[in-house]
């Protein structure tokens, strides 16, 4: 009898083990790709006529569009934050990019603005279980590779759930440019001018190489998060050649600014420096996509695109218009938070599919979570949903996306929540609590406002954001008692007649023939305001 349950104890044992292997061979591996300032209209697959992208292109022909895939946030770190634990912004209280002065620091940035900025977390929580995390918990290797700017050292990637981190540290931006020496403790220097989005791709290709799970029995979770096209923007000589060609046989637009409530907003693509950085890491893409191939690993390996919020059309580098969209980085408007946002399953995704239900970068938590067979966290993601029902054809409840910006963006947005439900978009405003409200079904571009006519829609929606920032114990901002109108005045005359033609003379330099940044093209432009 002891013999007989010996034996079948080993033979449950064999059959568990085997179970679990076999789950282990089919649990897919996942390439994250996560641009910085990439603007929806970035992409020649989603409308650009001048800038080319064939790589990503070919992601979302393969794969599943989300044409109303959103950022948690107008700018980086909140938004980053929201795809590490699948919360909304005001939840996790990351409400503005990391390094944002708030409270009455914000006059030092002399803005002259009537409000001062709400307080803020300044690093990831450690409390939190992440993405990574719940995925390392799955049996997953997990990489990250890029940009982080969730927090100085102590809360990098390696502190979150990531078994290697290559170049993710506390700054925002490329130190050193996108040429190396890049300046970055995480990220060694291998040969002077080598191309920061091309090593970023290596490193990526390296550690699926050195983690095929055909080697290791272990799916991988690799995070490829490119600091293009972030501000200063660089490229090589022979790619603004390229650029300015196509520019002036496009025809160059007499004015390529209208002036915002704060600064100028860029209304047309013909940044010949711009587009060079939006094809290098394009070119980036195309080499991870052949790595993966190589290596035979493409058929069990979902891929997803997308960026961390919208184009940068004013402040920074005035780089590009989002058009159709209002606006873009650091705005309330479309241009400000909606993406590119591609999901491709291998046996799921339908070549060419587009989803218009509106979904976020804290979705994809849920989503992993999901195609990894793991058991979902609903403590942890509480605002994200797992978006596979969607790509089986199946449908999801309407819910309601909401953003809290309790702040003033660099590049001239204004405090205000958000609520998106349906085809509806309320924005409520702090300075003076007005209310916009849009059906961006029928107007993408924002540009008819029917507060009034809807007033009832307005109310319920109104109540439902408001409702929401109570039960999370959102911060707001306070009004300045030091507000000078005379001083917001005289600031807005000088932003708009010499800012903003001092930026035409610079892109149409930038387009002259005999256009020069510096001896060796890398650094090739950083802006101050």
């Amino acid at each position: 009898m002891k013999k007989s349950h010996t034996l079948l104890t080993g033979i449950f044992l064999i059959f568990t083990i085997t179970i679990i292997a076999q789950k282990k061979e089919t649990q897919p591996n996942i390439l994250f790709i996560l641009a910085d300032d990439l603007g929806y209209a970035d992409l020649s697959s989603s409308g650009s006529t001048f800038y080319e992208t064939p790589n990503i292109d070919k992601i979302a022909n393969e794969g599943t569009v989300f044409t109303n895939g959103y950022a948690n946030s107008r700018v980086c770190s909140p938004s980053r934050a929201s795809i590490m634990t699948g919360k909304f912004t005001a939840r996790h209280d990351i409400t503005v990019h990391i390094g944002s002065p708030s409270g009455e620091a914000w006059r030092t940035r002399n803005k002259f603005t009537k409000m001062l900025p709400a307080e803020y977390t300044h690093q990831l929580p450690a409390n939190f279980v992440t993405m990574p995390e719940a995925l390392k918990a799955a049996g997953y290797k997990t990489f990250f590779t890029g940009k982080w700017h969730l927090g100085p050292k102590g809360s990098w990637p390696e502190d979150h759930g990531f078994d290697i981190n290559v170049g993710g540290w506390t700054k925002g931006g490329p130190s050193g440019g996108y040429f190396s020496p890049y300046k970055n403790p995480n990220l060694e220097n291998l040969e002077d001018g080598e191309n920061l989005s091309h090593r970023l791709a290596k490193e990526t290709v390296k550690f699926m190489k050195d983690n095929d799970p055909k080697k290791t029995g272990k799916p991988f979770f690799a995070y490829l998060s490119f600091y293009a096209v972030h501000s200063p923007i660089q490229t090589s000589k022979d790619k603004w050649e390229k650029y300015q060609d196509k520019a002036v046989s496009q025809g160059i637009a007499k004015k390529g600014y209208k002036m915002g409530k704060y600064l100028p907003i860029r209304q047309v693509q013909d940044n010949p420096i711009y587009a060079g950085l939006v094809e290098q890491m394009d070119d980036a893409v195309g080499e991870v996509l052949a790595g993966l191939e190589a290596l035979g690993l493409d058929e069990n390996t979902i891929v997803v695109f997308t960026s961390d919020n919208g184009g940068v059309a004013a402040g920074d580098n005035f780089s590009t218009s989002n058009k159709p969209l209002k606006a873009g980085k650091g705005y309330q408007f479309e241009g400000g938070i909606r993406e590119p946002y591609i999901i491709k399953i291998p046996g799921i995704s339908k070549k060419g599919d587009k989803i218009d239900y509106p979904v976020s970068g804290a979705d994809f938590y849920p989503t992993f979570l999901d195609l990894a067979g793991a058991k979902q966290l609903p403590d942890e993601h509480n605002d994200g949903v797992s978006l596979l029902p969607l790509m089986k054809g199946k449908s999801l409840k309407e819910r309601a996306l909401i953003w809290h910006f309790p702040h003033y963006g660099n590049q001239g947005g204004e405090p205000s929540s958000i609520i998106r439900k349906g085809d509806w978009k309320l924005i409520h405003y702090y300075e003076d609590g007005r209310k916009e409200l849009y059906n961006i079904a029928k107007d993408i571009s924002e540009t008819n406002d029917v507060a009034t006519t809807y007033p009832d829609k307005v109310t319920q929606l109104n109540k439902e954001l408001f409702d929401y920032l109570k039960e999370v114990k959102a911060k707001y901002p306070m009004n300045d008692p030091n507000y000078s109108e005379t001083k917001a005045k005289d600031y807005l005359y000088n932003v708009e007649h010499k800012k903003m033609p001092s930026l035409e003379k610079q892109r149409i330099k930038m387009l002259s023939n005999n256009f020069q940044p510096n001896k060796n093209w890398w650094g090739s432009m950083i802006t101050k305001d």
